[in-house]
């Protein structure tokens, strides 16, 4: 009898700690549907090394923070899996820095419709496959937090900091609500990581530039969030559960 291989779904996987935790995942024997917004070639280059490694993976375009988006991809997870067992809400922007009295309305609204409506929008879908409730047999949710928000980013992105504040809560509250349904819900907190959204928000030297202010006195890698990530999903954390685990180096 074939064991069935239990299904994930990585958010922004096409690059840095989601890239990096689905295959990671992968290797250990997740089936796994790589989220990307607009490079498909990047995505396809993770589900290829994913593929190379004899795991099973597929590349799914959305952006999570369209609801149409979010629910066509859910539903290509269940066309091709046929179940899902795990969500890492991982897709998220960061903004040039600035202070909040020179924030655009535009700025904020797009912040917080992906940063935390979209993440909670994915968990939406994903308890409706997962919880007892539903008719699921449970599984386990990821949220990507950031030191942010317990540092509260002055004089850089007070929003992006705020969205990751929400999040916090939202693992804590949606733990809660489904504990009794077979899902747990966890969160990782990262420092200073050295991946691409640093340039995305105009500052690609950032990680090398602050790691002065890590007790480590270096910047973390994707891999070492992945492994957080990782073990959180496993079962190996069976009786973790509203958990926000730091990443930071001390920070």
């Amino acid at each position: 009898m074939t064991r069935h291989r239990k299904a994930l779904l990585v958010t922004g996987a096409s690059r840095g700690i989601g890239a990096e935790t689905a295959k990671l995942a992968a290797a250990h024997g997740w089936r796994v549907a790589v989220n990307y917004v607009r490079d498909q070639q990047a995505a396809g280059n993770v589900v290829a090394q994913i593929e190379e490694q004899g795991g099973e993976a597929f590349a799914i375009q959305g952006d999570v923070g369209s609801q149409r988006d979010i629910m066509e991809m859910f539903e290509a997870v269940d066309g091709r899996f046929g179940s899902l067992e795990g969500l890492v809400n991982n897709a998220g922007v960061v903004d040039v820095a600035q202070r909040v009295d020179e924030m655009s309305l535009e700025r904020l609204e797009r912040m917080m419709r992906i940063n935390v409506t979209g993440s909670i929008l994915c968990a939406r879908e994903a308890v409706k496959r997962m919880s007892t409730k539903h008719g699921g047999g449970g599984g386990s949710i990821v949220n990507l937090s950031s030191v942010a928000a317990v540092l509260g980013a002055p004089g850089q992105y007070v929003d992006y900091a705020a969205a990751k504040g929400a999040i916090d809560v939202f693992t804590l509250g949606l733990a809660r609500e489904v504990a009794e349904e077979g899902i747990r819900v966890n969160a990782v907190r990262p420092g200073i990581i050295d991946t691409e959204i640093h340039a995305s928000g105009g500052q690609p030297d950032r990680a090398e530039r602050l790691k002065g202010l890590i007790p480590m006195k270096r910047p973390g890698t994707a891999e070492e969030v992945a492994r957080a990530i990782v073990w959180l999903l496993s079962d190996d954390a069976s009786y973790s559960t509203g958990a926000v685990l730091d990443v930071t180096g001390g920070r």
